[in-house]
């Protein structure tokens, strides 16, 4: 694996991550319902840092193989996806329309482990810890929703 394809692959990964710092949780999240299963504030960095890390490792590992197209489309996709939900979620607070961004991301994900399975398998099976994250993450927005159908977007002016 290239070294420096690796860095760009992260350094994307880390623009995705960025949101996190341009849109915080707040005092908007924790006056939020939340289900009894949410995973304690201090893991979301734990957990996302080391995807980032997978992440970038399976997009470099597959990025120098012939027949990348598909995969390295899908891992565009999932890269976008996953920057656009949190200023949607956190920034708009919009629960329920953050939900098709999600969806999206899952997809996304799940055609980025298959395409990236089919050229290196190692690729494909380090973003399953990807997936089973979103997926987490997934049932969480449904969730958020559902205990707090009166939370209003934020409007423009609010911004």
């Amino acid at each position: 694996m290239d070294v420096l394809l690796f860095l760009i692959f992260l350094a994307a990964c880390f623009g995705a991550a960025a949101t996190g710092a341009l849109f915080p949780t707040g005092p908007w999240y924790e006056r939020l319902n939340k289900p009894s299963w949410v995973p304690p504030n201090w893991a979301f960095p734990v957990v996302w840092t080391t995807l980032y890390f997978l992440i970038a490792f399976a997009g470099a590992r597959v990025a120098i193989l012939d027949d990348n197209a598909f995969a390295m489309a899908f891992w565009a996709a999932q890269i976008a996806f996953n920057a656009l939900w949190t200023p949607v979620f956190f920034g708009l607070r919009m629960l329920k329309g953050s939900l098709p961004i999600m969806a999206a991301l899952w997809l996304s994900v799940l055609g980025a482990m298959i395409t990236h399975w089919q050229l290196d398998w190692i690729a494909g099976l380090v973003l399953l810890p990807y997936l089973i994250w979103v997926s987490i993450a997934a049932a969480l927005n449904v969730q958020m929703w559902r205990l707090n159908p009166d939370q209003e977007p934020l409007r423009p002016a609010e911004l």
